[in-house]
């Protein structure tokens, strides 16, 4: 069964061009999540599955039916914004209830008193009122039913909000930055929830979030944006360790990604004085970036000379910042807290380095490939 697929999508606002020829392709039942900083086109792409928004060229299928011309209405999706937007003056099991009753009842079946005697109303109200228990009590908001969006918190509002997107059944659902009006506890309880949800509806999902945590964390896969543009496509793991450019790699992780600017040499990667132990395929001489991530590191008796300029304390691990001997390049190391004791601001270090985790790119960012040789980092 087909899920979602984008092809070529292009749009302008004026002389800006925000989106370029996008296309991607989404499994029946998966979980895509758009991640990039703000203004990369990630919510313009949404709105434009949603329907919200029209797209200057390009396709939009939603279950194998062309959607690009579709009103939104017409495009069989559920979509969660960050506001809720819920009907303050409706219970919630009134808000839960709204698509299905747009959608089962007749303008003349919808009228408070003389609808309900409307042949088939009865009965079609009945269905109503299950499926909005049988969502109420997926989501844990059952005890809730009768009361309204003002006497809620955060967190069980955007349940609400999900279990109306729920209740519908749709093809798919898409979801803009639901999460971002939450603290942080509740945002990782609701995180657990969506996913719990998507397993147990099996519906296609497009997540849109500038959040990489919300990303690596909820997604199959993940769609890195920046200036309209894709730049890659894969699982967490892959858009993690795999970067293929070096503004991924430098978007995704926390702390990000350590940049050093090194040159290729006959034995090596030139880093000042120092020769790493890295085998790159570039001419002897050429400009390179290496990036370490701050896991790549720990504390030696021997390995890159370091002096210690900050430390933070992060409970069962500590984050070393420093300034490299070799050329003074700063430095951040991800290191467990108990093997850190004595260190102290102006300390000088030694850091080993994961080598296999070294990721290398060429002047113009993109991914360049390596080999670790044997010997060790040395002057």
């Amino acid at each position: 069964m087909a899920g979602i697929a984008i092809e070529g999508i292009r749009k302008s606002f004026g002389a800006t061009q925000v989106l370029k020829a996008v296309s991607l392709q989404l499994r029946q039942g998966e979980f895509l999540s758009l991640v990039g900083p703000s203004g990369c086109g990630k919510t313009t792409l949404l709105r434009i599955i949603a329907g919200l928004k029209t797209a200057d060229s390009g396709a939009i299928h939603i279950a194998g039916r062309e959607v690009t011309r579709l009103r939104a209405a017409d495009r069989d999706i559920a979509m969660v914004f960050q506001n809720y937007a819920l009907y303050p003056h409706l219970t919630v099991a009134e808000n839960l209830a709204v698509p299905l009753v747009m959608r089962a009842l007749t303008p003349w079946q919808r009228l408070p008193l003389l609808g309900r005697l409307a042949p088939g109303t009865a009965a079609r109200r009945r269905e109503i009122a299950a499926r909005v228990q049988a969502a109420a009590e997926m989501l844990r908001i059952g005890h809730l039913l009768d009361r309204r969006p003002v006497q809620l918190s955060g967190g069980q509002r955007q349940r609400v909000a999900l279990g109306r997107a729920l209740v519908r059944q749709p093809s798919a659902f898409l979801m803009d930055e639901p999460l971002s009006n939450l603290d942080a506890e509740l945002r990782a309880s609701t995180r657990r929830e969506i996913v719990e949800l998507h397993r147990a509806a099996g519906v296609t999902t497009v997540y849109v979030t500038h959040d990489q945590v919300e990303a690596m964390t909820m997604s199959d896969r993940v769609a890195v944006m920046m200036g309209g543009e894709v730049l890659q496509l894969g699982t967490p793991r892959e858009v993690y360790e795999e970067p293929a450019e070096l503004r991924v790699a430098a978007f995704l992780g926390s702390p990000r990604i350590n940049t050093l600017k090194v040159a290729a040499a006959p034995d090596g990667l030139r880093l000042g004085p120092v020769t790493l132990p890295l085998q790159a395929a570039a001419a002897p001489g050429t400009r390179l970036t290496l990036g370490l991530r701050p896991e790549a590191f720990a504390l030696a008796g021997e390995g890159l000379a370091a002096r210690v300029e900050h430390l933070e304390f992060l409970g069962a691990e500590l984050l070393l910042h420093g300034r490299l001997a070799a050329d003074e390049s700063p430095i951040i190391a991800r290191l467990p807290q108990a093997e850190t004791a004595g260190l102290a601001i102006g300390a000088q270090v030694a850091l080993a380095v994961e080598w296999r985790a070294a990721l290398l790119f060429d002047a113009e960012g993109k991914r360049l490939r390596l080999a670790p040789q044997r010997e060790a980092a040395h002057a």
